[in-house]
């Protein structure tokens, strides 16, 4: 594979290595394309790579039926597979696929778990993205219970936001009703509500956020305390 160098790298875990650390992984780091809605792990079977997100997202979602309701977010900020291989369960009962097509650097759980049990650096980091990860998915548990639609879009809106650059997310009125798990009608309608109070703007297949600030105001303390949480454990380490 072509030098993976850190100061070119957009994964925010990986930056925040020291140059020895960092050298522990790069031999096995492998570029790879993700498609847009390509399931990188698969419920209920070994996980055998993780990936180190550089652009694009990645949802993690129930798997039941069909249906499938987000519980969790990754982008260049954080692992796909980070709590299954922690925790050592191998499996997960979570789909996690593309939301958003773009670039990774995977890693072979073998050869990234002999890292981590061989420096506690690495270890200690990935436990704190874990808790990170832990934390996002409970916020979303407390948004789903006892929010509004437009307060629970609004804050998926920001998280989306987060980790994209510009102010355009590629959305789909159908996606996000699978991802919020409601019909597409409420979707449209929450859509058209932030619309027309000036938050967002719609555009076929996109999203533009106008104001984060007045999107901020309706997600009621959902949003932010991961946020918080992963500037506090990792980027102030």
């Amino acid at each position: 594979m072509p030098l993976t160098q850190q100061s070119k790298l957009c994964n925010r875990l990986l930056r925040v290595l020291a140059p020895e650390d960092f050298a522990q992984l790069q031999p096995y780091l492998e570029p790879v394309s993700l498609q847009l809605r390509e399931v990188v792990i698969a419920p209920d079977a070994p996980v055998e790579e993780l990936f180190f997100i550089e652009t694009g997202m990645v949802s993690i979602s129930t798997a039941h039926d069909e249906r499938r309701i987000e519980v969790g977010l990754v982008g260049r900020e954080g692992l796909v597979g980070a709590v299954p291989v922690a925790l050592d369960g191998v499996t997960t009962p979570h789909v996690y696929f593309a939301q958003l097509s773009g670039e990774a650097l995977s890693i072979g759980r073998e050869a990234f778990c002999a890292a981590i049990r061989e420096n506690p650096v690495l270890r200690r980091l990935l436990l704190r993205y874990v808790h990170v990860q832990i934390v996002q998915i409970t916020q979303t548990a407390y948004a789903h219970a006892s929010m509004s639609l437009e307060g629970r879009l609004a804050r998926w809106l920001l998280m989306c936001h987060d980790r994209t650059d510009g102010d355009e997310l590629v959305l789909t009125h159908e996606f996000l009703s699978m991802m919020l798990g409601v019909q597409r009608a409420g979707v449209t309608l929450a859509i058209q509500n932030l619309e027309g109070a000036g938050r967002i703007r719609a555009k076929r297949r996109r999203i533009e956020i106008l104001d984060r600030d007045r999107l901020l105001a309706l997600t009621n303390g959902s949003y932010g305390t991961p946020e918080a949480e992963y500037a506090r454990l990792i980027e102030g380490a």
